[in-house]
């Protein structure tokens, strides 16, 4: 538990990570999927997700259409969803000349001080060295291939982080 008594935020992108990409090693697909892009999509990683002890939050472009056709595949209810604000001129000027992907400085702001792990297949060091810098609580940032997404290797990491934050 953070200092604020809430538990962690966990920020799960989805393309990759949930629906990986290529011929990786990866469980098995979805039978129930009528989509043939969702039937990547493994149903058993919704109560691996569910276990870990945190606030699970969508940080994807899929934004509201994770909880209408990811969320129930995966047995989870509806989740908080990050919205994409437009950024200043500035701010992608800043971005760039640091390297930082574009979700990096809204992860940041929208858990405003408290614990997070972001599961992404985008992540870098330069990312990580931004939260480092400009987040004041414990941050993880938890690469993810996206040839093969979320393997049981990485639930074991998010989990010891968690229970140790």
């Amino acid at each position: 538990m953070s200092e604020r008594g809430e538990r962690p935020l966990l920020f799960l992108d989805v393309d990759g990570p949930l629906l990986p990409f290529g011929d990786g090693p990866q469980r098995g697909p979805s039978s129930t999927a009528t989509d043939a892009h969702l039937a990547r999509l493994d149903p058993c990683v919704g109560p691996l997700l569910a276990a870990l002890p945190c606030e699970l939050v969508w940080a994807t472009t899929w934004e509201e259409e994770a909880n209408t056709h990811l969320a129930p595949l995966l047995g989870l209810p509806p989740l908080p969803v990050v919205s994409w604000p437009e950024k200043s001129d500035a701010q992608e000027r800043e971005d760039q000349w640091f390297g930082l992907h574009w979700k990096t400085r809204t992860l940041v702001a929208w858990a405003d001080g408290r614990p997070f792990v972001w599961v992404d297949d985008e992540i870098t060091d330069a990312d990580r060295d931004w939260v480092f810098t400009h987040h004041p609580a414990r941050a993880l940032l938890h690469p993810i291939a996206s040839s093969r997404g979320l393997t049981d290797e990485d639930f074991a990491a998010l989990d010891q982080w968690l229970r140790a934050t």
